[in-house]
């Protein structure tokens, strides 16, 4: 199966990863360094569902920006 999860822009690793930790940290979900495996499927989806959240409210900030 071919892995989905390839960055577009591979500059942006970095501040993914850094999202990842913040929203996991506002949600009260810990987060080891490493292997996350072991966590709950809910508590995940909760990390991603939020970061989703945030990119799409990053974005139409800056594009309400572009057409000021």
């Amino acid at each position: 199966m071919p892995n989905r999860n390839q960055l577009v822009v591979q500059q942006s690793r970095g501040a993914l990863e850094q999202l990842k930790w913040e929203v996991a940290q506002e949600l009260g979900i810990p987060l080891d360094p490493g292997y996350n495996g072991d966590k709950a499927t809910r508590d995940m989806g909760a990390i991603g569902g939020n970061m989703v959240r945030r990119l799409v409210q990053i974005a139409e900030q800056q594009l309400a920006g572009r057409f000021r």
